[in-house]
C-alpha cells in the first residue's frame, strides 16, 4: 500500500509499505481522510516519536475493511473515527484514571503506523462508529475536537466567563466554538495571521486583534487559553489573566520553550495555571458533538490534498497557510 513515511529528521516521503495485518482485537481501516497536526511537525523535527521511520497520522477516519478473529463489535463496511491513544492500563497513572499520562504512553501515528496511508490498523476499542449523516471524509476532525473537549474538562469552566484565546488555527477555533457552548460571556481571539483571524470572525468572536493591547479588557480575562505553543504568546497570556482566573496551556510547545512566571502574583491573585494533554475519556463525546454539528467541516477544513503530496501538505501546514489540512489517500 501507499503511505507517507517520516524517514528521518526533516525528511518525509511517500512510499510503498506492507499492507497492515490486524491482531485478534484489531480492525483494518481504509482511510478516507487524515488530518495534519502540529504533532506531525514535531515528529518531523525529531521530537515525540521514539523512533523513525514512522507512518504518521493520528487524526483519521475511514471504513472497516478487515477485522481480527476476536472482533464482534464492528463489521466490514462500518465507518469509524479512530482514537489514536494507546495505554498500558497497568501503571499508576492509568490505574488512577489519568491514562493520557500513561508511563508507557503510545499512539497510532506516533509510536506505531498511523493513518497517513491507504490502510491503518487500530484496536476495535479505539473505533467509534459514525452515524449515517456524518461524512467519513470530515470525521478526521473528531480527534482534534476530542482534545479540545479534554481541555474544557480540565477547566471545569463556569458560566459567564470572559475568555481570551491566543491562536485561531484549528485548535484555537475549536476552543472558540466550545467556549461559546459552555456559556462564556465573551470570547476574544488574538492572532497575527490575518486570514485565520478572519475565520474566527466568521465563527462569531466577541472581538479579535493581532495584538491584545487592542482589546478592551484592562482587568484581564477569567480564562486565557494558549493554542499556539509560541513562547511570546504564552508569556503575554500569563500576564493577562484576571484575578482568580485560569491560564490553560493547550498549544504544544517544543521542549526548549521557556517563559517566566510571577509567583507572588499567582499567590496573591489566586491564579491557576494548568495544562491539557491530548485525549482522556473525551473521544466518544467529541464524536457525538461532531454529529450534532458543533463544527462546520467546510469552515474548518481548508484543504483536502492527495496523499501523494504529503510532503507538500506538511510544508503548507508549517507555513501557516490554511486551516485544517487533510490528506486523502
Amino acid at each position: 500500500m501507499k503511505a507517507a513515511v517520516i524517514e528521518s529528521v526533516g525528511k518525509a516521503v511517500v512510499a510503498e509499505v506492507p499492507d497492515p495485518t490486524p491482531g485478534p482485537r484489531d480492525v483494518v481501516v481504509e482511510v478516507a481522510a487524515c488530518g495534519l497536526c502540529g504533532t506531525d511537525l514535531h515528529i518531523l523535527q525529531g521530537e515525540f516519536a521514539p523512533k523513525l521511520p514512522i507512518v504518521p497520522g493520528h487524526e483519521f477516519a475511514g471504513e472497516v475493511v478487515g477485522v481480527g478473529t476476536q472482533v464482534t463489535e464492528l463489521s466490514v463496511g462500518d465507518r469509524v473515527a479512530v482514537d489514536p491513544s494507546l495505554y498500558c492500563y497497568e501503571c499508576r497513572y492509568c490505574r488512577t484514571g489519568h491514562n493520557n499520562l500513561c508511563e508507557r504512553w503510545a499512539a497510532i501515528g506516533v509510536t506505531t503506523a498511523g493513518g497517513a496511508a491507504q490502510y491503518a490498523v487500530a484496536p476495535v476499542a479505539n473505533c467509534v462508529r459514525l452515524p449515517e449523516h456524518v461524512r467519513t471524509q470530515d470525521a478526521a476532525l473528531v480527534e482534534p475536537l476530542s482534545c479540545a473537549v479534554r481541555g474544557y474538562d480540565v477547566l471545569q469552566s463556569r458560566l459567564g466567563a470572559h475568555v481570551l484565546i491566543y491562536g485561531s488555527g484549528t485548535m484555537g477555533l475549536m476552543m472558540l466554538e466550545l467556549a461559546k457552548r459552555t456559556g462564556a460571556a465573551s470570547v476574544d481571539v488574538v492572532d497575527v495571521n490575518p486570514a485565520r483571524l478572519e475565520t474566527a470572525r466568521r465563527l462569531g468572536v466577541s472581538a479579535s486583534a493581532a495584538n491584545p493591547d487592542e482589546l478592551d479588557r484592562p482587568q484581564g480575562w477569567d480564562l486565557v487559553v494558549d493554542a499556539t505553543g509560541n513562547a511570546a504568546a504564552i508569556q503575554d497570556g500569563l500576564d493577562r489573566v484576571a484575578k482568580a482566573g485560569t491560564f490553560l496551556q493547550f498549544g504544544v510547545a517544543d521542549y526548549a520553550t521557556r517563559v517566566t512566571i510571577d509567583p507572588y502574583r499567582i499567590y496573591n491573585q489566586e491564579i491557576t495555571i494548568t495544562g491539557s494533554m491530548a485525549v482522556l475519556h473525551s473521544f466518544e463525546r467529541a464524536a457525538e458533538l461532531f454529529a450534532t454539528g458543533v463544527l462546520d467541516p467546510e469552515i474548518f477544513i481548508s484543504d483536502r490534498i492527495p496523499l501523494e503530496r504529503y510532503p507538500e501538505a506538511l510544508e503548507q501546514f508549517a507555513s501557516g497557510v490554511g486551516r485544517k489540512i487533510v490528506v486523502v489517500p
